[in-house]
């Protein structure tokens, strides 16, 4: 990207000050320096995001979660339906406040209906209003920074709602 954004801007500066490319218009040499920009900048911001960082490494935790209610296989009904979803939570504990400094056993509860973030919680019941069709209800521990513990503490359910 470095080679790459050192010559857009040769070709580019040297079409601007009119002493080679001269076939280029001059619209092209601004095109380049520009181009020249991006590409440094993409040079220095994508290598962290693309390539794994040993910073970047989760903690694990050995708490475990799981559904009390619903059931699998649950039905409810209604148009939409009051959902009672309440969790058991082993070995964590929910923490009020959001931190960088993570511990194992501290986080917050991530529920997540048919792949859609729903609820960011602090509490483990609550209640979801939930239109008719088949679903998956998923929740996470998550660590307080809310990411992902590694491995992941999550678990799932599949209920259904029917109408009236």
């Amino acid at each position: 990207m470095f080679l790459g954004a050192a010559i857009l801007g040769l070709v580019g500066v040297q079409r601007i000050r009119g002493r080679s490319y001269l076939r280029l218009p001059r619209g092209a040499g601004w095109a380049s320096v520009g181009l020249a920009g991006s590409a440094l900048v993409l040079a220095v911001v994508l290598p962290p995001i693309i390539r794994p960082d040993a910073s970047a490494t989760r903690p694990s935790s050995s708490a475990r979660l799981h559904f009390i209610s619903p059931h699998p296989g649950e039905s409810f009904r209604g148009e939409p339906a009051s959902v009672t979803v309440r969790l058991e939570l082993v070995g964590g504990r929910i923490v009020p406040f959001t931190s960088t400094r993570l511990q194992s056993d501290e986080g917050h509860i991530h529920l997540f209906l048919d792949g859609a973030l729903v609820s960011m919680s602090l509490v483990l019941s609550r209640s979801l209003d939930v239109e008719p069709g088949r679903h998956l209800l998923q929740a996470e521990f998550v660590a307080a920074d809310h990411g992902p513990f590694d491995p992941r503490v999550r678990t799932s359910v599949a209920f259904q709602v029917v109408e009236r």
